[in-house]
């Protein structure tokens, strides 16, 4: 894409002939009449306007694209004996400077010059007889391939006979005839082309028709020399003629740059029908904007687009349409055009089903109708945008009654564009917020796994009356495109908005994976919104302020704060342009980028070392400057800092590009320079990015039978549940005694079944008593039939906490039990008449008296799952880990729907396959040791929206901190877990809530991590680099590429920790860097010699390296001190130092072996250092070791046969040792897997994360 300002710009007007003929018809008729010419190109100015020496020109040519010339073809197709002439004359100046005339004319492939006349001239080309007035109007262009063009239009009207002065007999009669100038741009710089070409009318006013050539063409030329800054926060300032222009960057690559005023369409519509508008695009109308002023449309138009994102317009788009194009209005599918005023009777009258938008009065009606019959965007997002729209200041007057009048024009521009700035701003937060307002709950019904979004869920989850909106949105392409992007987690404004604005509940619904059911918070608020609805009907007034203040109203997917105070514009950074040159010749232009490279040489020496962000900026814009002055390597070398200072914006396809145009003699250079040869071989032998997904599927039922692998990708895709083991028990559950395979028959019930229940839930009519009782997160999950039970007839309802009655005839609610409370469940039989029908007792800790409830047919059911409840139960508290209680609610309702879809005798029977915690409890003790009990204080599951369990390969804590006074700016502390495969989960750890699902960093395992003060966490990789994670924005855009092997170790010398930061880092083959935190620069290298450099830890003056085979000490300067080799009788093929520590002021050094249940410690006070082995009971292997406060706690892989095995599952241990006494204080066991990671938060509590058959991280308290 280009990275210039001007795209081309094109001079258009009538042709000399047709106005030497009107010239002719007026002095033989003495008057003139309407006259409209076809206006037609008259010249096409586009870069390059400087030639190249030839070796450089011969040298571009072999890698750069060359344009094809517009005017050379259109010569071959209408060749005019009158219009050469003056077309010669235009290129005149190219011919007198050697160049090939009009035949060099290099034009953009994707622009139109076939129908750029008429949109120049959109109402026509006319004559008259009295000067008008100069007037601008915007056009957009868009190829096929979706990429669009921005141009601005300025119109001039100039005397007839200043265009005629080379032909003869120029006419008698006073005329005038507008011709336009054109100015085109890849990018949507409205305001800024049109405040350049104000400067050049400026210099047309004052100058010669002969000189108009010379004028434009020096015109277009400068323009082409403005660089567009890259996406951040750097605007880019320049000077034209004494007016200042601030041309500003895009907030991100993935958006546009905003250079327009967002509040027009606020000025031009009240909020109804500004949503209306709004609703139209989204339900992809057939929308035509009608307006008296040309200018207008375009401006509104790209307004509204930019109120929609992050939805994407994708259909066709034309904000303007000349006269000759209303035929366009005929399409049959969606489209956004834009139209004269003076045509709307006309389109109405013609046309069908189009909705017809008046800006100059605000209206909007329908070719058939003066109201428009289409679904209205949901009430309570429609009531806060109304609610925000009227509390902004659109008037600028207004802002600058406090202000001292300004009486230098630039600075009142200046002010008025930090005026504008901020209002842009604050009404993007607007409508993002609307947006996020209407689809939050998107994100709730997809699979990203499958990539599978359930749109008849998502329908019957919205209210009745807001479902045709939504039928309408889904079936869009603005949709899909929005829906592939959440898909993929693309991180946007939408997301985070999302993501930051979820509420206390939605949090604990994103981190715990539950069937949906309402909570009573929720069903509460609902009744509230209709209560406060009905009173509103009802004629009882209320201010929405008052609703906004109502806390029930959090809980209705709708933001209730300003999401302007949440994002606060960043600052901006302005850098100023040189002074153009006066002649652009190729030396003076090579001068001009000389003295911008130097420019922002000063801004780059002048930026604190810390504002990365920034630097990053001035580093692309000085390696771009330095690619147009051939200056490749210095270009690479730019480019190449980009790594440590922002990823983001590094440009890849350009590096690739540049990297190939090398030339012999600078490869060769390059080699000689580590950083530029490194960025070679990375670009050489980097894989073509992966093509994200486009594909989005529809949830359908399957038509034949499904073997074990096809029916978990049916559960899967049909949002029924997530988990692999789960789901195999469910086949199992509908494969008793049968062929392993489910027919379509019994899926299609099974999940009607399940749907159905999930639908009645939303519906469910519960008492207030009962509301009033239960939780605030607690959910109705189940509802017996009306029964008889030991207090009464009614029904027994179940939570994921408790049973209760909800008695029959009268209000009231009695608590039968907490799971966590009861003794025993059992299947009794109570007397009827002369029979005996079967009934269910529970007995509770403390009380005498038993519950009994005569559930007929339903007893073995209910039996079934309050055990299952009651186990999962007991084991969450032993273990603490609340998916355990999740886990067995997910088995109790699949239980009910395999009960209730197969409706045969053999169906408790297949559904006694899915009581997994009560079968555990059955065949395997489940009391907790009382160490671990006593230690262990929490259980996470990182892994939650995955469908199987992944290793934890590392973990790091990184504490708190409070950025300023007011604690809503507090930063609490994290938890950072590193996944399979590049996958980064983060954590809050003052709730153990997960902040984000995940980051991505690189493709390849994570090795190490750690932090450094309160802003950046530091990531080793597999694949040889150093990712660095900003903690605030948890974005990873800077990487460290200087080691050639996988990163395995990390370390931070804490004894200058508030000085300069020296890091160290390792990789494989031996490599030692040590590092300058604040720079990212490398202060020293040295190589250990060794089989395989694992791991490194900094005390005092010495690095300690574990190296397989060895430890080693090294001092500071990388000389080695001494080697602690592996004892002979350990020595294998396999065996080797798996972890170690230090504690210098003992004397001792701890180690374990991969493959050894033995701890070795080696005391290095003496000349020899000596050796003692302390044995681990029941540990086959040691995988980590941390020292906290005055203990060494031990990560191993557990022995089959002592407690190892459970389940045919390797148990992992975690042994706590005293470095005093060197004896064993504790062996706690919570994993069902080896461990494989330790970390300490702040020597409060211990971390441990596990392998992937139990991949879940332990919080243990540290005594």
């Amino acid at each position: 894409m280009s990275s210039r300002l001007l795209e081309v710009c094109v001079v258009v007007g009538a042709s000399p002939k047709k106005l030497w003929e009107v010239c002719q018809a007026v002095d033989s008729h003495g008057s003139l009449e309407k006259v409209l010419l076809e206006p037609e190109v008259l010249h096409v100015l586009a870069p390059p306007f400087v030639s190249r020496p030839q070796a450089e020109r011969k040298a571009g040519r072999s890698h750069w694209r060359r344009h094809h010339s517009f005017l050379r073809k259109k010569r071959k197709r209408r060749p005019s004996a009158v219009t050469a002439p003056i077309q010669d004359h235009f290129s005149g100046g190219d011919a007198a400077n050697g160049r090939e005339g009009s035949e060099d004319i290099t034009v953009p492939k994707d622009i139109d010059l076939i129908a750029l006349p008429q949109l120049c001239f959109p109402g026509g080309l006319q004559v008259t007889n009295v000067k008008r007035e100069d007037q601008f109007h915007f056009l957009v262009f868009t190829d096929v391939f979706g990429n669009k063009s921005h141009g601005v239009v300025m119109q001039c009207y100039r005397p007839v006979q200043d265009w005629m002065s080379s032909c003869e007999n120029g006419g008698k009669s006073k005329l005038f005839s507008a011709y336009g100038f054109c100015v085109i741009s890849k990018y949507p710089y409205f305001t800024v082309l049109k405040d350049c070409l104000s400067c050049l009318l400026i210099k047309l006013r004052t100058c010669r028709f002969l000189d108009v050539e010379e004028k434009v063409k020096d015109f277009a030329a400068k323009l082409a020399l403005v660089p567009i800054p890259p996406p951040g926060q750097l605007h880019l300032m320049f000077t034209l003629h004494h007016l200042t222009i601030e041309l500003p960057s895009r907030e991100d690559k993935d958006h546009p740059a905003v250079d327009l005023d967002l509040h027009l369409p606020f000025l031009c519509f009240r909020p109804q029908p500004l949503l209306q508008v709004l609703s139209c695009l989204l339900q992809e109308q057939r929308v035509v904007l009608f307006s008296a002023d040309w200018a207008r449309l375009t401006l509104v138009a790209e307004g509204l687009l930019l109120f929609l994102q992050p939805l994407s317009w994708q259909q066709p788009y034309v904000p303007v349409l000349a006269e000759g194009m209303l035929d366009f209005l005929m399409a049959p599918t969606a489209f956004l055009m834009g139209c004269h005023l003076c045509h709307f009777k006309e389109v109405a009258a013609e046309t069908n089903d189009l909705i017809l938008i008046n800006i100059d009065n605000g209206s909007v009606s329908t070719s058939c109708s003066d109201t428009v019959d289409l679904p209205e965007i949901p009430s309570l997002a429609a009531d806060c945008f109304t609610q925000r729209y009227q509390s902004l200041q659109v008037h600028f007057d207004l802002d600058q009654c406090l202000r001292v009048s300004c009486s230098d024009i630039n600075d009142q521009r200046a002010q008025r564009r930090v005026w504008q700035r901020n209002l842009n701003h604050r009404i993007q937060g607007i409508t993002t917020e609307l947006i996020v307002n209407i689809f939050r709950d998107v994100s709730s019904h997809l699979n990203y796994e499958h990539r599978v979004f359930n749109s008849e869920e998502f329908l019957k989850s919205r209210e009745p009356a807001e479902r045709l909106f939504y039928k309408n949105v889904l079936e869009t392409h603005i949709f899909h495109r929005f829906l592939r992007d959440r898909l993929n987690k693309k991180m946007d404004n939408f997301a985070r908005l999302e993501l930051s604005t979820r509420s206390e509940m939605q949090q604990i619904k994103a981190s715990v994976e539950v069937p949906r059911r309402p909570t009573m918070q929720e069903i509460q608020a609902r009744r509230t919104s209709s209560l406060l609805e009905n009173r509103l009907i009802n004629g009882q007034r209320m201010s929405l302020s008052n609703l906004v203040d109502d806390q029930t109203l959090n809980f209705q997917r709708i933001i209730m704060f300003d999401p302007a105070q949440r994002m606060p514009p960043k600052p901006v950074k302005v850098f100023q342009l040189p002074e153009f040159p006066e002649t652009l010749s190729f030396h003076a232009v090579q001068s001009y980028y000389c003295e911008l490279i130097q420019l922002l040489g000063k801004a780059i020496n002048s930026v604190q070392i810390d504002n990365s962000s920034l630097l990053a900026r001035y580093f692309y814009l000085r390696g771009f400057i330095n690619l147009l002055c051939s200056r490749r390597l210095d270009a690479l070398a730019d480019f190449q800092t980009l790594h440590k200072t922002d990823t983001a914006i590094f440009p890849t396809q350009l590096v690739t590009r540049l990297v190939d145009s090398l030339m012999q003699e600078e490869q060769q250079q390059a080699k000689r320079r580590p950083e530029l040869k490194r960025l070679i071989l990375k670009t050489e032998n980097e894989k073509p990015s992966v093509q994200l997904d486009d594909d989005i599927k529809k949830f359908e039922l399957p038509r034949k039978n499904l073997d074990r692998e096809e029916f978990v990708r049916c559960i899967q895709e049909g949002g029924i549940v997530k988990d692999v083991a789960t789901i195999h028990r469910l086949f199992d559950a509908f494969t008793v005694g049968k062929s392993k395979q489910v027919n379509p028959e019994l899926f299609k019930s099974f999940y009607t079944f399940w749907k159905e229940t999930e639908t009645e839930a939303q519906d469910v009519n519960l008492p207030t008593e009962v509301i009033d009782h239960l939780d605030h997160s607690e959910c109705v999950y189940k509802l017996s039939s009306c029964v008889k039970t030991s207090h009464g007839v009614g029904k027994i309802g179940m939570t994921q906490k408790r049973l209760f009655l909800l008695p029959e005839g009268q209000p009231g609610f009695l608590e039968i039990t907490m799971f966590r409370d009861l003794q025993e469940v059992k299947i009794a039989s109570a007397p009827f008449l002369l029979v005996r029908i079967p009934s269910l007792r529970i007995r509770t800790s403390g009380r005498l008296e038993a519950f009994e409830a005569n559930l007929k047919t339903e007893t073995e059911l209910w039996d079934l799952m309050v055990k299952e409840m009651w186990a999962g139960r007991k084991m969450a508290d032993q273990h603490k880990d609340p998916q355990y209680m999740t886990q067995a609610l997910t088995n109790v309702l699949l239980m009910d729907a395999v009960v209730g879809c197969l409706q045969t005798q053999r169906s408790i029977c297949a559904a006694s396959k899915l009581a997994y915690f009560d079968k555990i409890k059955h065949e395997v003790p489940m009391m907790v040791p009382k160490s671990t009990s006593e230690t262990l204080k929490h259980k996470i599951n990182p892994s939650l929206d995955l469908a199987e369990p992944q290793t934890v390969h590392v973990l790091l804590y990184t504490p708190g901190q409070l950025t300023c006074n007011d604690s809503k700016d507090e930063m609490n502390p994290k938890l950072w877990v590193a996944l399979s495969g590049g996958r980064l989960v983060v954590f809050d750890a003052a709730s153990w809530s997960m902040l984000q699902d995940s980051i991505q960093v690189g493709e390849s395992q994570l090795n190490c991590m750690l932090g450094l003060v309160h802003e950046q966490v530091w990531i080793g990789s597999q694949d040889s680099v150093i990712y660095i994670i900003d903690t605030h924005s948890l974005t990873c855009n800077k990487q460290l590429t200087e080691h050639r092997y996988e990163v395995t170790g990390l370390t931070l010398d804490a004894g200058e920790q508030q000085s300069s930061l020296q890091t160290y880092s390792c990789s494989r083959d031996g490599t030692i860097l040590q590092w300058d935190s604040s720079s990212l620069k490398v202060k020293r290298q040295f190589q250990l010699s060794c089989e395989r450099l694992s791991s490194i830890h900094i005390h005092g003056d010495a690095l300690w390296c574990c190296c397989g085979d060895s430890i080693v000490e090294l001092r500071r300067s990388g000389t080695p001190q001494r080697r602690l080799l592996l004892p002979e009788h350990l020595r294998s093929s396999s065996s080797h130092f798996s972890s170690f520590i230090v504690i210098p002021e003992q004397g001792q050094l701890w180690t374990g072996l991969a493959d050894s249940g033995d701890l070795y410690l080696w005391h290095t006070d003496g000349h020899e250092p000596s050796l003692e082995k302390i044995s681990l009971t029941g540990c086959s292997g040691i995988t980590c070791m941390i020292r906290v406060k005055d203990q060494i706690w031990v990560g191993c892989r557990g022995r089959s046969g002592v407690g190892g095995q459970c389940g045919s599952q390797l148990r992992g241990q975690l042994v706590v040792v005293d470095p005093q006494s060197h004896m064993v204080s504790k062996e706690l066991q919570a994993h069902s897997d080896s461990i494989q990671t330790l970390c300490s938060a702040e020597d409060r509590y211990v971390l441990s994360g596990s392998a992937r058959r139990d991949g879940k991280i332990a919080v243990w308290k540290v005594e």
